[in-house]
């Protein structure tokens, strides 16, 4: 019986050998701690760059014309459609010529009289003066003629100044472009009656501002006002002309990126004490037309001379509290925070303006998966070397 059951209890000893083994085993592997996070590391992109300050503004027409006439009349015809492009000179409106025409063929008529009357005072004058004073001509008579030849000339003179203000009242029945540009709609149509002069009751017919170049105003601090007259000094010596020397781009609300080049052309002659700020204005080129009078703009103006800066992408900052920092991983491949001060985005990559070095090896990819004071294994990040961007995110 007992030599029977003797192999049975060796192969349950085995057995139960075998499954304690198991266990420890897998005891073993579940206390096994994890490998190091993979992560993405790279050097930071050293490259020269300007630092801008960007403003909102509007754009405003260098010239602005209100299209009154000079003389009243009734409206005969209009030369435009509404909203085109018009050049200096171009027909816009006219007034019924006829009445003025009529002024002016009877202001000449009393030019031929006035001419007329003068010939026979001076023809009268100097008969008189052939006669002998006091036996058949009096003194009072010779004074009369001497007075009519003069009040005849003065005639004259008057009617060729009526004759000259009839001619420019008719030259003032057609209105004509003061200004190129884009005119607006027309605000009285053919027929009405329209109300002439200087005073302020005139009839207004149109509007037209100009197109090419624009202006674009906005206002800035006065402390950006003196890193501006900072940067003009460091271009021209005459810095007095207060910055007129600086480039400025812009763009609008749906460009992407600052499309469009100009100049800063005037800044105001004095801060405003309740603001603290100042009126600035730049010019650009229109020639397409498409910046158009009250647009909203933004523009950026160097503060600062190009200079050498480093550049990290965003992904590879984290923030404690109030503080930014990244993760730089030392030969050891320990990932340890280096607390910076960020700068500006530029081409993507925001600029690290302290607290970091060109010899740094941070972590541009996986920042989340680390602690710091923790081992990582790093990937060195690879890419085309003409794309900044690319050399901090791609990783083979």
């Amino acid at each position: 019986m007992f030599q029977r059951s003797a192999p049975i209890v060796a192969a349950l000893l085995f057995l139960s050998a075998a499954i304690s083994g198991c266990s420890e085993e897998k005891s073993v592997a579940q206390t096994a701690p994890p490998p190091p996070p993979q992560v993405t590391v790279a050097k930071p992109v050293k490259k020269v760059v300007t630092d801008y300050d960007e403003y909102v503004g509007r754009f405003v027409a260098l010239d602005y014309v209100e299209v009154r006439a000079r003389v009243s009349g009734y409206l005969d015809k209009i030369h435009f459609t509404d909203g085109q492009m018009v050049k200096v000179g171009d027909p816009l409106f006219t007034i019924d010529r006829r009445p003025f025409q009529a002024a002016l063929d009877q202001a000449q008529a009393s030019i031929a009289q006035g001419k007329a009357n003068l010939a026979f005072a001076e023809a009268d004058l100097e008969r008189g003066k052939n006669l002998p004073v006091g036996t058949v001509i009096t003194q009072q008579t010779l004074d009369q003629r001497v007075q009519a030849e003069r009040v005849a000339q003065a005639n004259v003179t008057a009617a060729e100044a009526s004759t000259r203000q009839a001619s420019l009242d008719l030259e003032f029945t057609e209105l004509t472009a003061p200004i190129s540009g884009r005119i607006g709609d027309r605000r009285v149509s053919i027929g009405n009656l329209v109300t002439g002069g200087t005073s302020g009751n005139t009839t207004l017919l149109a509007t037209i501002v100009s197109v090419d170049p624009i202006r674009f105003e906005f206002t800035m601090d006065e402390a950006s006002y003196l890193r501006y007259l900072d940067a003009a000094s460091v271009k021209r010596a005459d810095s007095v002309d207060r910055g007129l020397s600086l480039d400025a781009d812009l763009k609008l609300i749906n460009d992407k990126d600052f499309v469009h080049h100009g100049h800063i052309d005037f800044v105001d002659n004095a801060i405003n004490p309740s603001s603290g700020t100042i009126r600035g204005r730049a010019v650009f080129k229109n020639a397409d037309g498409r910046l158009t009078p009250g647009m909203f703009g933004r523009i950026r103006i160097a503060s600062h001379p190009p200079e050498e800066a480093l550049l990290v992408p965003d992904d590879a900052i984290g923030t404690e509290q109030v503080r930014k920092f990244v993760l730089a991983v030392d030969k050891n491949n320990v990932a340890k925070p280096k607390y910076v001060t960020l700068g500006p985005v530029i081409d993507g990559l925001r600029v690290i303006t302290a607290g970091l070095t060109a010899d740094d090896t941070i972590i541009v990819n996986g920042l989340m998966r680390v602690r710091p004071g923790s081992k990582v294994t790093p990937q060195q990040a690879t890419a085309d070397a003409s794309n900044p961007k690319d050399q901090m995110v791609r990783t083979n």
